[in-house]
């Protein structure tokens, strides 16, 4: 098992002044980080390296949009969303990313007013298709991520998310779990977690308010235990979110802080886990 911490909760790209906190996560024990990929001109190489020092291996996280949809009608805005999520993979190989996460297989924030149409789930099928076959080509391999019925409408639960992948049908595509999602989506959280099978490739630990996990009431017993019985042991990463970044508590409606300390919340979290994993072992 790795652990990891995503820098959102300090930063929304990567820069200079994260390092200095990415020295921090290190020494509190982490396995690695995982860093937002949505400016897509900063040099990831340069940050990937200063990483390579640190010591800490990485994932990413990357998202798209209105502009870029995937699964949108217009031709043109689909292969907007393709060359993005190729250019996104470029910075993620650049910097020595092993996974890129996220719900980058439609726009956030962007809804009909119904369900996916059977063209827009082919449309999402084979738009993450040529993604992976370019994914393949640069040596990082996708999880995409179903979100709450409130941030999207593609993938929902998890079940999609695995239904998803399959019907992608490429050794490079893969699947996420994250526990707020599933909080609002699941009555199963073992079957949840076990819907993804030899295509989950990653897990985001966050809780019920985005704060330290372990602090609230996601159904954590429920959810290590299926980690454990699945034989789950790639990424663990915690995913909270603060007041740090006004445009990430804007786009995550962060209003209040619900914890003490950035640092406290990722060292509180990252025992958390290890001792779930470890009572289990």
């Amino acid at each position: 098992m790795k652990y990891g911490m995503n820098l959102l909760l300090w930063n929304g790209e990567v820069s200079d002044d994260v390092l200095v906190t990415c020295e921090k996560l290190k020494a509190i024990g982490y396995d690695g980080v995982e860093i937002p990929v949505f400016n897509l001109d900063l040099d990831y190489a340069a940050f990937g390296k200063r990483l390579d020092s640190i010591g800490l291996q990485r994932t990413a996280a990357t998202i798209r949009g209105q502009e870029d949809n995937p699964i949108s009608s217009d031709q043109k805005t689909r292969d907007r969303g393709i060359e993005q999520n190729k250019k996104a993979l470029d910075c993620c190989a650049a910097s020595g990313v092993e996974t890129l996460v996220g719900p980058y297989h439609s726009a956030i924030g962007v809804f009909s007013g119904k369900g996916p149409t059977e063209d827009e789930w082919k449309w999402g099928v084979d738009s993450m298709r040529s993604v992976a076959e370019y994914a393949a080509t640069v040596g990082v391999q996708l999880a995409v991520e179903a979100l709450n019925r409130f941030e999207c409408y593609l993938l929902n639960s998890h079940a999609d998310s695995a239904r998803f992948v399959r019907d992608v049908d490429h050794p490079a595509c893969g699947m996420m779990y994250d526990t707020f999602h599933a909080n609002i989506e699941e009555k199963d959280i073992g079957s949840a977690i076990a819907a993804g099978g030899d295509k989950l490739f990653h897990i985001h630990i966050s809780e019920n308010d985005r704060s330290t996990p372990g602090a609230g009431n996601i159904r954590w017993d429920e959810t290590f235990d299926a980690i454990k019985a699945i034989g789950y042991d790639h990424w663990l990463t915690i995913e909270a979110f603060g007041l740090a970044l006004p445009e990430v508590a804007d786009a995550t409606k962060i209003w209040r802080r619900m914890f003490d300390d950035e640092l406290k919340l990722a060292e509180d979290g990252l025992n958390f886990m290890k001792t779930e994993m470890e009572k289990r072992s």
